[in-house]
């Protein structure tokens, strides 16, 4: 099973490198989501997020944070631990919080991948100590920016992002894109927009397989990878919340969020090209027994798909996802469990479901009298 998971990784992350215009899923790592609470709500936060991962829901939400900073760190581990997603983020808000600049960092990747071109030798020999190692990684360096309009509950923000992406030393790319947001708050009501790849984002693949490398591959009747451009296509969320109050002790915030992708028909709610429509849908019950202090408990579907059955009839399904948080002065502890309909395999297995822990600190600078 490790083995299969890391060869699917290998070809899917190869069969970027033949791409010429737009490609369907590029740059997906930067969809997965971070934030145990976002992933809780099944990514459905551009409307409601309000701390320091706005910087990557929706980054005119960075003006709702009230402390001297803010620090996120998040990390998640797929397909049985063989693929690790880092995040790490901060938020300062600067000119009396009407303004806040941020930045973040993102990795997803797996390591320790066998390199076996040279393991059979010129004369059908296998030599195992002709095997290396090499990383798959995908990374990704944010900038944020938000601020307040003029409009009361109104703000926008922006993200500028310089990817990086590598397969071992064969292949590498570099890539630049940028992102928009936008939220209105007005009494209980929350409305956000997000525009993804907004000027859409370029990838420059530059390929580096020495002539031993190649004459192998063309043995073995591969393909030889080119230099190549990727281009991701925007993609538009559109969100809508309504915070429920009770005594300013119990709050019921449900949110729903609809993205439009540009990428070509995808297997979502509604497919259709060029444009596709997919749903996410979050829930967040909170306690906030004392100041500072408050207790949280989440849920969500998303990834909704059109799937065949054993009788051949088509159904949509969903993945579930719930979790879990607690706020206690400086010091935000989250915790998700995704995609609970995999939990099990029809022959008792283990899915592909993640555990995922987020931590975020409100650092307030004290004032001297």
């Amino acid at each position: 099973m490790k083995r299969t998971i890391i060869l699917l990784f290998v070809l899917i992350s190869s069969t970027t490198l033949f791409a010429q215009t737009v490609r369907k899923y590029s740059n997906e790592f930067l969809q997965i989501g971070v934030g145990a609470r976002g992933l809780a709500m099944s990514n459905a936060q551009v409307a409601t997020t309000s701390d320091v991962y706005s910087n990557y829901y929706n980054p005119a939400g960075l003006v709702n944070i009230t402390n001297t900073f803010q620090v996120g760190i998040m990390h998640s581990e797929y397909f049985a631990g063989i693929a690790k997603y880092d995040h790490v983020t901060l938020a300062v808000p600067v000119q009396q919080n009407k303004r806040v600049i941020g930045f973040s960092f993102t990795r997803f990747g797996i390591d320790n991948i066998p390199n076996t071109l040279f393991l059979v030798q010129p004369d059908g020999s296998v030599d195992y100590t002709k095997i290396t190692s090499f990383s798959a990684a995908d990374y990704a360096f944010q900038l944020h920016y938000a601020q307040v309009l003029p409009v009361k509950g109104l703000s926008i923000g922006g993200s500028a992002k310089i990817i990086y992406r590598q397969i071992g030393k064969f292949a590498k790319a570099f890539g630049f894109g940028v992102d928009l947001g936008l939220q209105y708050r007005i009494k209980n009501w929350y409305i956000g927009l997000m525009a993804r790849d907004i000027t859409s984002t370029f990838d420059a693949w530059s390929i580096s397989f020495n002539d031993a490398e190649k004459q192998v591959l063309l043995q073995t009747n591969n393909a030889l990878p080119k230099n190549s451009l990727e281009i991701t296509t925007p993609m538009f969320i559109l969100g809508a919340a309504y915070a429920g109050n009770i005594k300013d002790k119990f709050f019921i915030i449900p949110e729903v969020n609809f993205a439009l992708t540009t990428d070509g028909k995808r297997n979502v709610l509604i497919a259709a090209k060029p444009i596709s429509v997919d749903m996410n849908i979050g829930l967040e019950l909170k306690y906030v027994p004392a100041k500072n202090i408050d207790v949280c408990i989440r849920t969500g579907v998303g990834n909704l798909q059109r799937a065949t059955d054993e009788l051949g009839k088509k159904r949509f399904t969903v993945s579930p996802n719930i979790g879990a948080g607690v706020h206690i002065k400086i010091i935000s502890l989250d915790y998700a469990l995704t995609n609970l309909t995999t939990i099990k395999d029809k022959d008792g297995g283990a899915g592909l479901y993640s555990h995922v822990i987020s931590l975020r600190l409100d650092i307030n600078k004290k004032v001297k009298d």
